[in-house]
């Protein structure tokens, strides 16, 4: 039979390893980011991988350019089981409608699980004009109903977006080297990854430990609950009135 220090002491114990047990942060969902780069990728074996939930595909590039895997990447990811969001890549050499536009051209809203991206790369740091970003930040949100998450480095995250006017969108910040000494929701933080379907690098990512899956996705429709609640009281206010009459 166990002494009462030998029942006290496993008590401890317990309490200990409780404690350790909540010490480390809770698996969260790692994701992807794909391009043409990536060539065709078998997505029924990335689905297979534990560290992969999600994927952000490139869609489009300025007013022109579009992912020729993009459309193929979108569907065969989906029926993989992966949550799909799509990214544009600025450019400097166009204007913000021209962008939308091509985006808008191959992105649909219905197809779409997290909400859009904007890529700002890097070599943008010090001479981005802000109206066109602005504008084209605007112009997403309208069409997918939901503000866009931004991507892009450190330098321009300081430069450009480290104020209260952006305090309400989500960052993905990219940085391979060190963790990142800025705000973010998604962290890019290789580019040279390697996953099961996918021939040669590709860039992995992660969530600061305050976000999660639920913070990027897509917003739900509108339950039209409330628009049949009042077109049947309307309905029956008519009916009354010519009952009356």
């Amino acid at each position: 039979m166990k002494s009462n220090s030998d029942n006290r002491w496993h008590k401890i114990l317990v309490v200990v390893l409780a404690l350790l047990l909540l010490s480390f942060p809770a698996v969260r969902a790692q994701g992807i980011d794909v391009s043409k780069y990536q060539g065709k990728i078998n997505w029924t074996k990335v689905a297979k991988t534990k560290k992969v939930k999600f994927v952000y595909i490139r869609a489009t590039e300025g007013a022109t350019i579009r992912d020729g895997y993009y459309k193929t990447n979108v569907t065969a990811a989906r029926k993989a089981g992966l949550l799909v969001g799509s990214y544009h890549v600025y450019s400097s050499k166009t204007t913000a409608y021209q962008q939308f536009a091509n985006f808008k051209s191959m992105v649909s809203k219905k197809n779409q699980d997290l909400i859009p991206v904007l890529d700002i790369e890097g070599h943008h740091s010090g001479r981005l004009y802000m109206g066109r970003v602005d504008k084209l930040l605007e112009l997403m949100e309208k069409e997918y109903g939901v503000k866009p998450m931004i991507y892009t480095s450190e330098k321009v995250y300081r430069e450009h977006f480290a104020t209260r006017k952006y305090a309400k969108y989500h960052i993905f910040v990219a940085k391979y080297e060190g963790y990142p000494e800025v705000r973010f929701t998604l962290w890019q933080h290789s580019r040279t990854g390697r996953v099961r379907g996918i021939a040669g690098d590709v860039d992995l990512d992660k969530f600061h430990s305050k976000h999660s899956l639920n913070d990027i996705r897509m917003p739900r429709p509108r339950k039209k609950k409330a628009a049949a609640q009042a077109a049947a009281s309307l309905t029956a206010a008519v009916e009354t009135d010519s009952a009356g009459q």
